[in-house]
């Protein structure tokens, strides 16, 4: 949870800090420190939260920005490059598309390095601008907070009125909303799973499977349904406990975050002491009289999704929402005081004033996501276009053709990783023999794999030991794409060369 170390002032809860360098309060006090869970009362039990809605420019801006996002992840399993998926996940198949490049379980060296890229660009990024991806791209914050809260807030109205409404006996009217908010939350859910479902299977399958007879996809209909009760469990029962007990990103901006990095932080020190408003008391005589901006109307707590205090400091439940900071910068408005008592910033931004600046760790970091970004772009730049499986046919031996040659039987894979068909040719490089393709010539379809049984033959006098090497070539266009080493059994000649 929260780091308990804390900073005195005169009175009021205080800013928790997680730097080890704030030293500990002269005289400790029960409430200068936070050591339960927003949600949970003393016994353990969930408290239900009902944030009121946010207004203001940030949330505006975030509104703008989900309106992309959604669109983007709707339509992302139709949209196509070179005729494969933007984003395909499809682990039945162990086949994976990102931005029209398909990738196959032989590309599990560029799989980790994409891993890797990905969970440096988080560190970099969570070092210099903190929690920015919870509060404005994360699918549950957007999905939650930009879908299906304000669909809640529609049928049964602000936070006020839902604590009412639930606590109303059962009526035609609560059972009415209820159930129409429900079946909302459902059918939404049940689009999200379809939409899930396809990035696993593809746009084209998915289509596909749900305009077949169900019966005949049993098994894909079980995991759509599957996937809408979990949505619908999240989004209509468990919402913000996905955050504070699922998603491991909160506990690790304990070792992200430093005093440099930008977070939604209060600023303590223009904001304490507090002290309630009143209308007979100018700015200059609320400063005289020792108080601080705070008026302590606790807005910046009812509308916070997590149901924490912001004046605590940064927390773990805080995802970088910024519906705090709206709602107190509309307290300050009608105050007449300045805006951004709670505001991005960083602790030395509060402490000292400073701007965000480039640390070591930022360098250290930035430099191994470029070393990280290099490897990867050699991999891909040198990356084959196909990549070839020889294994020696199951149960079989070496054969002894009529015409006294020695043979092996092969079965050969090969995958295209183009999104092209790819007609190709193979040739025995290594040593001379002869090399037959059973079936017809190998067309390799796009972003898909073929298999192919494959002869080759050997005269007796070339086999010096057993197992000999062979290499053979996989050939386009009389361009070599790969060249491919396996064993070939047979009888050890005499003589030697």
């Amino acid at each position: 949870m929260d780091d308990t170390r804390s900073r005195p002032v005169p009175q009021g809860p205080v800013p928790l800090t997680g730097n080890g360098r704030t030293p500990p309060p002269a005289v400790p006090r029960s409430d200068d420190f936070r050591d339960h869970l927003a949600t949970a009362d003393a016994r353990g039990r969930r408290i239900w939260l009902y944030p009121r809605k946010p207004q203001g420019r940030y949330t505006r801006a975030r509104r703008i920005v989900s309106v992309f996002l959604l669109a983007f992840l709707f339509a992302g399993p139709f949209l196509t490059i070179n005729g494969n998926p933007v984003l395909m996940i499809n682990v039945v198949e162990r086949r994976f598309s990102v931005l029209g490049q398909v990738f196959w379980p032989q590309d599990a060296a560029i799989l980790a390095l994409g891993l890797l890229l990905f969970f440096t660009a988080i560190a970099v990024f969570t070092a210099a601008f903190g929690r920015l991806w919870c509060g404005w791209t994360c699918p549950q914050t957007v999905f939650m907070e930009m879908v299906f809260r304000p669909i809640e807030y529609w049928i049964e109205g602000d936070a006020p009125e839902q604590r009412a409404l639930n606590a109303a006996p059962w009526t035609a009217r609560k059972l009415f909303k209820k159930v129409t908010k429900h079946v909302i939350f459902l059918a939404l859910s049940f689009l999200i799973g379809n939409t899930f479902l396809a990035y696993i299977l593809g746009g084209r399958a998915w289509w596909a499977l749900v305009t077949d007879d169900p019966r005949r996809h049993l098994t894909g209909l079980g995991f759509m349904l599957l996937f809408t009760l979990v949505f619908y469990g999240v989004f209509a029962r468990f919402r913000e406990q996905a955050c504070t007990f699922i998603c491991p990103y909160g506990r690790f901006q304990s070792v992200l975050l430093d005093e440099h990095s930008i977070v939604v932080a209060y600023d303590y020190k223009r904001g304490e002491r507090r002290g309630r408003w009143r209308r007979d008391q100018s700015p200059a005589q609320r400063r005289a009289a020792g108080l601080g901006d705070c008026i302590d109307c606790r807005r910046c707590v009812e509308v916070c999704p997590t149901g924490i205090d912001i004046r605590n400091g940064t927390q773990m439940e805080c995802v970088n929402c910024t519906a705090c900071m709206d709602a107190c910068d509309a307290v300050m408005d009608r105050l007449g005081l300045p805006r951004g008592l709670i505001r991005y910033a960083s602790l030395n931004g509060i402490e000292r004033g400073e701007r965000l600046r480039i640390t070591p760790r930022m360098v250290l970091y930035t430099c191994v996501l470029l070393g990280l970004l290099t490897a990867l772009g050699f991999i891909l730049a040198t990356r084959s276009p196909v990549d070839v499986t020889v294994l020696r046919a199951p149960g079989s031996l070496f054969q002894k053709t009529p015409e006294g040659r020695i043979s092996n039987l092969y079965q050969m894979k090969i995958v295209n990783k183009t999104g092209q068909p790819m007609p190709v040719e193979l040739n025995l490089l290594e040593p001379t023999g002869r090399l037959t393709v059973f079936g017809a010539p190998l067309v390799v379809p796009a972003g898909d794999l073929i298999q192919t049984s494959v002869l080759v033959e050997l005269e007796p006098g070339q086999l010096h030991k057993s197992p000999m090497e062979i290499r053979i070539a996989v050939q386009h266009d009389g361009r070599t794409l790969q060249t491919i080493r396996t064993s070939f059994l047979g009888p050890v000649s005499p003589t030697r060369p």
